[in-house]
């Protein structure tokens, strides 16, 4: 799943889709705004539970203005968000196993999470860089994970996984009028490079859902009832490919070749 401020709650639409077809989930990787949904459903919260979450969250849940050379915000108000949202505090005691993607500030490395402490690598996922300050952890500078892992189907393959769905909010963030304000600015920039470098989580995806999120601002928290119905679409035009893969092929039974009858034994000759 990955990431788009509130667009990404069309992810929520993805996994209600899903979970009425009954279709498992065997992992979940998430990025940015998909690893704060990942992390929540594999901790146990269903699809309704999470609309139920949406319907009630604003921006303000998840950032602080402040002022850093760094960005304009802080995102450590997240760490009481997800201890009451998650119930849970590692990775180990999630019920589907999940994997968070951040990026190393420095050296620009995909860094992907997969055990220990939770809540950090989620809010370093979320680092939205020029807007949300980084965040520290073992020593690295870590922020959002789109910039490595886009989407993070790449992660799932090495967790495993023979049947990957990437879930992608493809929408760039100003019309033809130009952006309204610095954060339009920097998401542009970003939406047109991660268009350009799509090939690779794209080649790892088996099939690929691109909910519609054309119009919706970054902050469109309030918006969400909209947001989870265009995921729910997306994954409903791609549930027929998704049976497919559920679906054992008909099992072939060789055909026998027909027995002929055998020749009759040609009678005796008379005795002289």
């Amino acid at each position: 799943m990955g990431g788009g401020f509130a667009r990404g709650l069309a992810h929520i639409g993805v996994l209600k889709a899903l979970e009425e077809e009954k279709i498992p989930l065997a992992c979940v990787g998430g990025t940015s705004v998909g690893a704060v949904i990942g992390a929540a459903y594999c901790a146990g919260m269903s699809a309704a539970e999470l609309a139920e979450m949406a319907a009630q969250v604003r921006f303000r849940d998840f950032a602080r203005w402040t002022i850093s050379r760094y960005g304009f915000a802080s995102n450590e108000r997240m760490v009481g968000f997800l201890k009451r949202v998650l119930k849970v505090r590692t990775f180990e005691e999630l019920r589907v196993p999940l994997a968070v993607t951040a990026t190393d500030f420095i050296s620009g490395e995909g860094v992907v999470f997969r055990s220990g402490e939770l809540i950090e690598p989620v809010r370093a996922s979320c680092a939205y860089p020029g807007m949300f300050l980084p965040v520290q952890i073992n020593g690295r500078l870590l922020v959002d994970g789109m910039l490595a892992h886009t989407v993070p189907t790449v992660p799932l393959h090495e967790m495993g996984a023979n049947k990957v769905i990437g879930v992608y909010l493809r929408s760039h963030w100003c019309d033809a009028s130009g952006p309204r304000h610095v954060f339009e600015v920097i998401s542009q920039c970003f939406s047109i490079a991660q268009e350009q470098m799509s090939g690779l989580w794209r080649a790892a995806a088996d099939a690929v859902m691109e909910p519609e999120v054309a119009g919706f601002g970054y902050d469109s928290f309030e918006r969400a009832a909209e947001l989870i119905r265009a995921g729910e679409v997306a994954a409903q035009a791609a549930l027929p490919q998704i049976r497919a893969w559920l679906t054992p092929p008909p099992v072939s039974v060789p055909e026998r070749t027909p027995q002929r009858e055998p020749l009759p034994h040609p009678a005796p000759l008379p005795a002289d």
